[in-house]
């Protein structure tokens, strides 16, 4: 982790040992639930291979709202850092390759590497303003819209995660999904 980690923020070797010491790579199988809801959440992650899908379960229905791939933290942040229980679940869409950060490693890594505090702090500000792009998106656009802007900016998702999780990604049924590809498809 430490290479990577090292591409953002000059490391000693002995910094570069404390990173690669507190935060493990571990795999992860197809299906694994890495936070229940009611959980509190200890562990954050950084995908180094796979994809981690964030979903709530309402009236027995899951309603996924967000898909983490390569190159991406994952978070239950109000969880993670309030010690609260989680009110949603991540769940391994395929095998995972993950770096796994617990909270008290991390509050000691702050303290053993020099701006690993600053890195972590730009991490959370990125992934909150295209969280704040995402929401606006489903709030002002249709679901075909929606459909087709993942289509365009997501492309991977097609082949990776089975359509009726993509289906209640962009808010609709399966059935939906169909018929939205479907005049999709007739317009080309």
């Amino acid at each position: 982790m430490s290479a990577l980690v090292s591409e953002q923020l000059p490391l000693t070797e002995e910094e570069a040992a404390a990173i690669d010491e507190c935060i493990p790579i571990r795999r992860f199988s197809k299906g694994t639930l890495l936070l229940r809801e009611g959980q509190i959440a200890t562990d954050s992650y950084f995908n180094l291979q796979g994809c981690v899908r964030h979903y709530y379960l309402i009236d027995g229905e899951e309603k996924t709202t967000a898909f983490y791939t390569e190159g991406e933290s994952i978070a239950s942040l109000s969880s993670y850092i309030n010690k609260t229980p989680a009110n949603h679940y991540l769940e391994c869409v395929e095998e995972c390759t993950l770096a796994v950060l617990n909270y008290d490693k991390e509050q000691e890594l702050y303290g053993r590497v020099e701006g690993f505090e600053s890195l972590c702090r730009a991490s959370v500000e990125e992934d909150l303003g295209k969280q704040q792009q995402l929401l606006a998106q489903y709030i002002t656009k249709s679901p075909e819209d929606r459909y087709l802007d993942l289509l365009k900016n997501r492309p991977d998702l097609m082949q990776r995660v089975p359509q009726y999780h993509l289906a209640s990604y962009i808010g609709v049924k399966p059935e939906s999904l169909s018929r939205i590809r479907k005049r999709i498809a007739e317009r080309k």
